[in-house]
C-alpha cells in the first residue's frame, strides 16, 4: 500500500541539520547559565546549579537523539498505539494523587530528583498516530465517520486531560498539531472550518467563565493597565527586549533577571537574550530556526513515501509551532501560554523531546531523495 514503510538506503544524514542544533543549543546553555545563575544562588545555594541540570539533561537528550536517528523505520512505525496508550496513561497519572500541584496545576510526575511533564512526549505521539492516520487512511481521510471522527475524536480527548490539570496553553498545541496534519491530508475544508468554529468557540468560553483566564487574556491586549499584578510578566519581557537595543547591554549583564522577570530562564529566556544580546542577538537565533526549518522542508519534501512525509512534517510542526509560539509569548504578540523555545529554554521533558524530533529528522534525512 502507498503508506508501506520504505527501505532506507544507506545515505548519510543531514549534518547541516545536526550542526544547527548543535549551534542553538550551545546558545541555549549559555543563556541557561547567564539567565539562571542569580536565581539558582538564591534557592539552590550553587549559582550553576540550572545549568548543570541542563548540561545533564543535553547529554540525556543527546543519546536519545542518536537512538532515534538510527531507528529501524519498521520498529518506529510499530509503536503509534503503544506511544498513544502510554501518554494517555502519562496524563491520567498527572490527574492522581500521586502528582504534585504545582502552582495550581499538575502537569508534572516527579521521579525522585526529576520531574517529567508528559504534554511534551504527547505531541509525539500524537504526530506520530495522525501521521499514521493520514497515510493510510487516504481513501476514507474525506470522509466524516471514519475519516475525521477517529483523529479528532484522540486529540479531543488528550485536549480534555490537559484542561483538567489544567494546561489550556498544551490543549491549543495539539489542537493545532491536529489542524495541520489535517490540513495537509486532505480533509475537507468544511470539516476543519466548523471544527475550528467549535473550537473557538470552547476557548471563548472557558476564558470567560473562568476568572483567571479571562484576566490573562485582558492583561494580554493591555498588559500596562495592570503592569504590577496579571500583566507583570509581560510587562517585564517587553522591558527587557527595549533595553536591549540593537547591539545588547552584554552577555551576563541583564538586569531583568535580577529577580524582575519570573521564569527568566525557562519560557522568557528569549527576553534575557534579547536584552543581552540585543536586536542582532535575536535576529541571529531566528535565522538558526529558519535553517533549521527549510532543512526539515528539504527532507519533509525528499521522502517518497506517504507515510515518511507526513511523519517529518508532524513532527516539524510540533519544532516549529513551539518556537513561534514561545517568541510571540516572549513579544506580547499571543496571551502567555507555558511554550518554552525549543533547545533553549530550561527544562529536561522538553529537551528531552526536542533532541528525539530532532533525531527523527536526521533518521528521515537517510532517505531523502536527492
Amino acid at each position: 500500500m502507498s503508506s508501506a514503510v520504505a527501505k532506507e538506503r544507506p545515505a548519510s544524514f543531514d549534518w547541516w541539520l545536526f550542526t544547527i542544533v548543535l549551534v542553538i543549543l550551545a546558545i541555549g546553555l549559555i543563556m541557561v547559565l547567564s539567565a539562571s545563575g542569580i536565581v539558582a544562588e538564591r534557592i539552590n545555594g550553587d549559582k550553576y546549579y540550572f545549568f548543570k541540570r541542563q548540561l545533564i539533561f543535553a547529554l540525556a537528550g543527546g543519546c536519545a537523539l542518536w537512538v532515534a536517528a538510527l531507528l529501524p523505520r519498521e520498529w518506529l512505525y510499530r509503536i503509534q498505539y503503544p506511544a498513544l496508550f502510554i501518554a494517555l496513561l502519562l496524563l491520567l497519572v498527572t490527574l492522581s494523587p500521586l502528582a504534585p500541584s504545582i502552582n495550581g496545576a499538575k502537569r508534572w510526575i516527579r521521579l525522585g530528583a526529576i520531574s517529567i511533564q508528559p504534554m511534551e512526549f504527547v505531541k509525539i505521539a500524537l504526530a506520530l498516530y495522525l501521521a499514521y492516520f493520514m497515510s493510510s487512511k487516504q481513501e476514507l481521510i474525506k470522509t466524516f465517520s471514519r475519516g475525521v471522527i477517529p483523529p479528532f475524536a484522540v486529540t479531543g480527548l488528550f485536549c480534555f486531560l490537559l484542561l483538567l490539570q489544567p494546561d489550556f496553553g498544551s490543549a491549543v498545541v495539539l489542537a493545532a498539531i491536529l489542524f495541520f496534519m489535517c490540513v495537509a491530508g486532505g480533509t475537507r475544508f468544511i470539516y476543519i472550518f466548523f471544527s475550528m468554529a467549535l473550537a473557538c468557540a470552547g476557548a471563548m468560553a472557558l476564558a470567560i467563565y473562568s476568572p483567571y483566564r479571562l484576566r490573562r487574556l485582558l492583561a494580554f491586549l493591555d498588559p500596562f493597565q495592570d503592569a504590577h499584578n496579571t500583566g507583570y510578566q509581560l510587562v517585564q519581557s517587553l522591558l527587557a527586549i527595549g533595553s536591549g537595543s540593537f547591539f545588547g547591554v552584554g552577555v551576563g549583564a541583564s538586569r531583568q533577571k535580577m529577580f524582575y522577570l519570573p521564569e527568566a530562564h525557562n519560557d522568557f529566556i528569549m527576553a534575557v537574550l534579547a536584552e543581552e544580546m540585543g536586536f542582532l542577538g535575536v535576529t541571529a537565533v531566528m535565522l538558526l530556526f529558519a535553517l533549521l526549518f527549510w532543512r526539515c522542508y528539504r527532507i519533509i519534501m525528499g521522502q517518497q513515501n506517504l507515510r515518511d512525509r507526513f511523519t517529518a512534517f508532524g513532527i516539524t510542526i510540533i519544532l516549529a509551532m513551539g518556537a513561534v509560539m514561545n517568541l510571540a509569548v516572549v513579544m506580547g504578540v499571543a496571551p502567555p501560554k507555558g511554550v518554552p523555545m525549543p533547545l533553549m529554554s530550561y527544562g529536561g521533558s522538553n529537551l528531552l523531546a526536542t533532541m528525539i524530533c530532532v533525531g527523527l529528522m536526521l533518521n528521515f534525512s537517510r532517505t531523502t531523495a536527492p
